[in-house]
């Protein structure tokens, strides 16, 4: 006796047609979550590599501080004639240096050789720890060694202590070079940070 098979109920097919449509809507999901995934580390990633790059530019900080204080007051370098010429001891340049297309000295960029031809590589310092050095650089904003001059030597003007600077006959304004202090920290995993700052000294 054949036996004949009824076709599948209308409420199966509709059965089938949900598994569908949820299988799809798990892919999305899934696909979804991948994505936020990837997007949440790559967020953490680079606040990570922000902080670090915070980190070694205050710890360059101290390069600054330390460079200061040798031009002021009794510093080794305040005097009038301490910087009319270069002093490798110093790190200092009485000339301007050459520089690549950011305005850092070539010297910094290039090995330990090359800055040693500028600069004193056991005057580098130690940051926070071990492995972060703190290397600097100083010239002057000059074309020639020797007194500066306003053809030779970038100089700004401030009017002398007690009066003002008066053209007709008054107190003469005083001038004072300006110099630039460039400095280069090195940290873990072969991380450079640069800093650049300028600042005046009086020619007295």
């Amino acid at each position: 006796m054949n036996k004949t098979m009824a076709p599948p109920s209308r409420r199966t097919r509709q059965r089938g047609v949900v598994m569908i449509f949820c299988l799809i809507v798990l892919v999305i999901l899934l696909a979804g979550g991948v994505a936020v995934i990837r997007s949440s580390n790559s967020a953490l990633f680079s606040a990570g590599n922000l902080a670090f790059k915070r980190d070694l530019l205050n710890q360059g900080e101290l390069a600054v501080s330390t460079v200061l204080a040798d031009f002021q007051g009794s510093g080794a370098m305040a005097g009038a004639s301490a910087t009319l010429t270069s002093s490798k001891a110093r790190n200092y340049s009485a000339v301007q240096l050459a520089t690549n297309t950011q305005g850092i000295p070539s010297a910094l960029l290039g090995s330990d050789t090359k800055f040693g031809d500028v600069g004193v590589i056991t005057n580098d310092m130690t940051g926070a720890t071990e492995d972060v050095k703190i290397r600097y650089l100083i010239d002057r904003m000059c074309n020639a060694e020797g007194a500066p001059t306003s053809a030779n030597c970038v100089q700004a003007m401030s009017a002398p202590s007690g009066g003002t600077a008066d053209p007709k006959g008054g107190p003469t304004a005083l001038t004072s070079s300006v110099y630039r202090l460039t400095i280069r920290v090195s940290g873990p995993r072969s991380t450079q940070v640069f800093m650049q700052t300028s600042f005046n000294k009086p020619d007295l």
